[in-house]
């Protein structure tokens, strides 16, 4: 049995190759079934963020060539075209890769906490779809521990810093004072709530809401005294916006070139900043071409995001501590299970040896044999079948000059030779 992670983030790949391996909800429990059935993978896990796209198994003949290809036909790009972006973890790196990532050590903004409520998230999502068993259900636990402990031991959470923060703070180096402008939120999302939490703080003046389902707009425009709409919509208001991040799990753009040059023309040229955090990407690409448009995806924050990430770098090691702890933990008990099922094996065996000697000593009872007697034979028996299979091999080992089982062996029975 094995355990890997492959996958590729923001840091092996581009946005334009990540946005073409996303799994959506609507497609990804379909995914999971397929990327189980695939052969030789007993448990699976898919964990899709716009950062990052990553596949974690458990099984007996895992092929990290064909689960590269799986990825690749599941999404309609040629293999080749994939390969030279994808990672490949195995077993203890594998399990300290999810560690670091669950705890925030490996986002775009060191310390993001958004990120564990995203692997809690996958790991439900296989869950329901049958996919996880006790090796990776056992891993995922485990990784919500440790990001627990390092984010109470260390101070790697103390400092505001995220993708949303990065974009807000863009948006003070563009609009001095944001408590004259109107910002339009795309999504309804967990950054779409932490970027208005955000623009409240730094004074934004009002609002905007934009979601498909315009229920789950009008709940959290309610919380920052602002406005909701559908995305349909949003060519009518989007004059109004000086600032527009967006951040839905929409499959194709929801904001083109077109609806955006009109706007434009409307607001008399002045400049619209535009965060696209969403991947896929949910403002056409050619947006960036048209004058008094600031367009930013998440690529481009990364210098951003930098330039607040040196107050967490000590708090990093202290917490790369102790994954390198955790990972010895969980690889401990993974290999305990080989014992276990050895363990189980000569319990049985013993177990079958006593109830065929219990069976003879009933017999002889039965037929009037003296219990002194039954009680001498039950003795030597058990002790003749239970040491017979283990002094033969030893004697084995001693004639062939191997050494160290019998070593082994002296430490297992614990012998005072």
């Amino acid at each position: 049995m094995s355990l890997l992670a492959l996958g590729l983030n923001h840091t092996t790949a581009p946005v334009e190759i990540r946005e073409r391996v996303t799994f959506g909800p609507d497609i990804i429990v379909g995914a999971l079934r397929s990327l189980t059935e695939s052969g030789g993978i007993g448990e699976s896990v898919i964990l899709s963020t716009c950062n990052r796209t990553e596949i974690y198994c458990y099984g007996n003949d895992l092929d990290p060539d064909r689960l590269g290809r799986w990825l690749a036909d599941f999404h309609g790009i040629a293999h080749n075209d994939l390969a030279p972006y994808l990672y490949l973890h195995q077993e203890q790196q594998a399990v300290e890769h999810l560690l670091r990532v669950a705890s925030g050590l490996n986002s775009l903004v060191l310390g993001e906490p958004q990120i564990l409520g995203q692997v809690k998230q996958a790991w439900q999502t296989a869950t329901s779809a049958g996919t996880v068993g006790k090796i990776l259900g056992r891993l995922f636990q485990h990784s919500f521990a440790t990001a627990k402990q390092v984010r109470t031991d260390t101070a790697i959470g103390d400092s505001p810093v995220s993708v949303a923060f990065a974009a807000v703070s863009l948006s003070r180096q563009i609009f001095s004072d944001l408590s004259r402008q109107t910002a339009l939120l795309i999504g309804a999302g967990e950054t779409i709530e932490l970027t208005a939490r955000h623009l409240q703080q730094q004074g934004i003046g009002r609002i905007i809401v934009a979601n498909r389902t315009v229920a789950k707009a009008h709940e959290l425009a309610e919380q920052f005294n602002g406005y909701a709409i559908s995305l349909t919509e949003i060519p009518a208001h989007l004059p109004e916006a000086d600032i527009v991040i967006s951040s839905t799990a929409s499959p194709v753009p929801v904001l083109g070139k077109g609806t955006v040059e009109s706007a434009l023309k409307q607001r008399r040229h002045r400049p619209i900043f535009m965060v696209d955090i969403a991947v896929p990407r949910d403002i056409e690409a050619e947006v960036r071409e048209l004058d008094d448009v600031y367009l930013y995806t998440v690529d481009d924050l990364e210098e951003v995001i930098q330039e607040n990430l040196r107050s967490r770098q000590q708090a990093a090691e202290q917490a790369a501590e102790i994954i390198d702890q955790k990972g010895a933990e969980f690889m401990a008990w993974l290999r305990s299970l080989d014992a276990v099922s050895l363990i189980q094996s000569y319990r049985g065996q013993a177990d079958t040896i006593k109830q065929e000697a219990l069976a003879k000593a009933r017999r002889m009872l039965d037929n009037g044999t003296a219990a002194e007697e039954v009680l001498q034979f039950l003795a030597n028996t058990l002790t003749n079948k239970l040491l017979h299979t283990p002094s033969s091999q030893l004697r084995e080992a001693g004639s062939s000059g191997h050494k160290e089982l019998l070593e082994a062996a002296n430490t297992l029975f614990q012998l005072d030779r």
